[in-house]
């Protein structure tokens, strides 16, 4: 028992020391930052060109999917090239952003008092996810 909680400690500390010295590591090169960039907007096209196949609808719902990973991707990737409060928050809110055109196009397919309500809920919980990216 007592070897599994050192060993359990140990795997903690050194788990944490490697956090600390993450931190303090030099963000991404210029080269890797664009190479990985490009990556993103290739992998946006494929995701937007498999979006093709469908219709209606479930061909708009696709189409903000993809665009939604993108924005968070390209947004995840800056704060990778350049951490900071600011660059938290804008992950944060690309997620809100991105969540909200789905849900608005989901709500899309509804009618009546159902998509209307739907979209009132969509709005609400984006206007609350984005005052929360502004708080943390």
């Amino acid at each position: 028992m007592k070897k599994n909680l050192i060993g359990l400690a140990a795997a903690l500390g050194l788990g944490f020391a490697a956090q600390v010295f993450a931190a303090d590591a030099p963000t991404m090169t210029k080269e890797a930052h664009k190479a990985a960039k490009d990556r993103i907007e290739a992998q946006y096209k494929a995701d937007k060109k498999a979006c093709d196949a469908q219709t209606g609808n479930a061909k708009d719902l696709c189409k903000a999917e993809a665009k939604g990973k993108e924005k968070v991707a390209k947004a995840e990737l800056e704060a990778q090239y350049k951490p900071g409060a600011r660059a938290d928050e804008k992950v944060k809110t690309a997620k809100a952003d991105a969540d909200y055109d789905i849900a608005k196009e989901k709500c899309d397919a509804m009618q009546g008092n159902a998509k209307d309500a739907c979209r009132k809920e969509a709005k609400a919980a984006h206007a609350a996810a984005k005052d929360q990216a502004k708080k943390s």
